[in-house]
């Protein structure tokens, strides 16, 4: 697959199918790879990319730490995430897209377009994650992380990333950029020598600004009231994917198609069906 610089960032990006363009922000978390469209959980069953692709260009990437693309230690935000698509488009050479995210790939769906709205044509926002205990989970990740980097080191927990497959979010202990330890040898050095105290400033600042509300993270609600932009949202039903947070989504985007379907029914034939009635008409 083809790899390009967005953002300083090494992005690796697919592109599949003829026709508009159709950014797909991953679902999987702190593992956000392009494969996880076809492999990851209830994703890898409703087939979004071959039915998308027969009438978009479905743009799957690598989110920056994920997958195969690179990273640097830096506190994270949804407005870097948004910095390496913005970098990804303009590399490509693309304008304005529709996007569909997945999981919390709504929530840098979202943000893209309160930070770029004239790139951002529509907005599918599949099964969004937020809630209470999805923000418990969150900080009590980077608190594991963070206390076994204290009591062993840098070098051990890039020691640790590159002798095992697991991701940040099955094994705290890695962190979040345990994949780009594994792919970049010379980033795994520059890790290890990370003075204790800055590292422990970046995570728990990433960890207190990324998840700092109870439902969808990332942009603000004032913001996405400004939004005229057509979204469609479809909601979970679990812990990670409440509800309530779909709901959110639905009070603060001005324009918006609330999918009210329970999981139960949102089978790959009705969910796809859907979702290319919805970009028909943008």
């Amino acid at each position: 697959m083809p790899f390009l610089e967005a953002d300083g960032i090494r992005t690796r990006y697919e592109m599949v199918g003829d026709g508009p363009p159709l950014l797909m922000f991953s679902p999987g978390g702190f593992n956000a790879s392009l494969e996880n469209w076809t492999s990851f959980g209830r994703y890898k069953q409703l087939g979004f990319i071959d039915a998308l692709s027969k009438e978009y260009t479905c743009i799957v990437f690598d989110r920056r730490e994920s997958g195969q693309s690179g990273g640097r230690v830096e506190r994270l935000s949804w407005s870097k995430y948004v910095a390496q698509v913005v970098g990804l488009l303009d590399g490509l050479g693309i304008g304005s897209v529709h996007t569909m995210g997945g999981c919390v790939g709504c929530t840098s769906a979202a943000q893209l377009a309160v930070e770029h709205p004239e790139r951002v044509r529509s907005m599918v926002l599949f099964s969004p994650a937020g809630g209470v205990t999805y923000r418990a989970a969150q900080h009590q990740r980077f608190t594991h992380h963070l206390g076994w980097a204290l009591e062993h080191g840098l070098e051990a927990v890039a020691e640790l990333a590159r002798s095992t497959t697991e991701g940040f979010t099955k094994d705290p202990r890695v962190g979040p950029w345990a994949p780009a330890l594994r792919s970049d040898e010379t980033f795994a050095t520059d890790f290890a020598r990370i003075p204790l105290e800055s590292y422990v400033t970046i995570v728990s600042g990433t960890s207190r600004l990324l998840f700092d509300r109870d439902t969808v993270p990332g942009p603000e609600p004032e913001d996405l009231r400004l939004l005229d932009i057509p979204a469609l949202i479809v909601p979970g039903e679990d812990l990670s994917h409440t509800r309530s947070a779909a709901r959110y989504l639905q009070e603060t985007l001005p324009d918006n198609q609330y999918w009210d379907v329970p999981v139960a029914e949102q089978t790959p034939e009705a969910s796809t069906a859907r979702v290319r009635e919805f970009l028909s008409r943008q």
